[in-house]
């Protein structure tokens, strides 16, 4: 990643950030300065600004973090896969942790896309767009989970449809930091980027972001130092879930992001814990080509079951 910075003259006050930024940056299209100022890769005066339709003023001085080049056609490689269901329309993977879905900067190969491709052959090139052929949603680096993918253009329209509608049934259980109050309940706010930091995501108020809505139920407590959350997607925002436990007052135990210098009152493998503790355990569509209802499952992953085992023993 390489690091611009535009000053703005006092002959462009009241002018669109995008449009300055394309009249400095000759190198880049408006288009793609706008796509990074949405993606939260703008700051002023270390404050991210996604707005791109921000009036400037004379003297402000922006700084732009351009990603490094991703390949326009992410290459094959084949990698071991855990199939929970695949035909000639879709394909359910149960991603590890340490999984990244598709290629971007930092992480531009090894990735769950370029191992689709090597799986599924030429047949998924190009479905649903080039650079992420197949993929209709993701799961976070460091969450396990059940993920579903599309191997023709019919299921990835049909998928990515129900999906914009929130009509798919996700579950994933999450060990989260104390005891939520009440024990059940509906998180509703609005999610969007941290003005604070652009790496983030946060609540925020007004109309910025977008509507989040997580319901979730508490099924385990481990005395009052963690317990186990089940979370029930309404929406799908980028790390829902982690910002609504976070802003619940109760963030997922190893969450580096979003929950540092919180766990001092938790046993040492809970402290050490190197993820966040969150795993997509179900997930539920109609099939885009019969229409009739599937649901999968998946267990606990080795590292969360074994955290549980810890937490049960310091619990007593």
């Amino acid at each position: 990643m390489s690091s611009e910075r535009v000053t703005v003259a006092a002959t462009e006050a009241g002018e669109r950030l995008d449009r300055v930024l394309a009249a400095h940056l000759a190198a880049h299209s408006r288009s793609r300065l706008k796509n990074l100022v949405q993606d939260g890769q703008v700051s002023l005066d270390g404050a991210t600004i996604t707005d791109p339709s921000l009036r400037v003023k004379p003297g402000q001085s922006f700084v732009i973090d351009v990603p490094a080049p991703i390949l326009d056609k992410p290459e094959p490689q084949a990698m071991d896969l855990v199939i929970a269901f695949e035909d000639e329309h879709v394909i359910v993977i149960d991603k590890p942790a340490g999984l990244v879905v598709h290629p971007a900067a930092g992480n531009l190969d090894h990735t769950l896309v370029n191992a689709l491709l090597a799986h599924c052959g030429d047949s998924l090139a190009g479905i649903g767009g080039v650079k992420r052929p197949g993929i209709v949603h993701r799961l976070d680096k460091d969450t396990s989970g059940l993920m579903i993918a599309a191997k023709t253009e019919l299921a990835h329209k049909s998928l990515s449809a129900d999906f914009a509608a929130h009509t798919l049934t996700r579950s994933y259980l999450a060990i989260a930091r104390g005891v939520p109050n009440p024990l059940a309940g509906t998180i509703e706010n609005r999610i969007g980027r941290s003005h604070a930091n652009r790496k983030k995501m946060a609540v925020v108020g007004g109309s910025g972001g977008k509507t989040a809505i997580t319901h979730y139920k508490t099924l385990k407590l481990f005395g009052l130092g963690a317990s186990l959350v089940e979370c029930r997607l309404a929406t799908g925002r980028t790390h829902q879930i982690r910002v609504h436990l976070t802003a619940l007052g109760h963030p997922l135990i190893g969450d580096q992001v979003y929950g540092r210098g919180r766990a001092a009152n938790l046993p040492e493998a809970a402290r050490l814990f190197p993820r966040q503790a969150l795993h997509a355990n179900l997930i539920g569509f109609r099939h885009p080509a019969s229409g009739v209802y599937m649901e999968f499952n998946s267990a606990l992953p080795g590292d969360i079951a074994e955290l549980i085992k810890y937490l049960e023993a310091a619990a007593g």
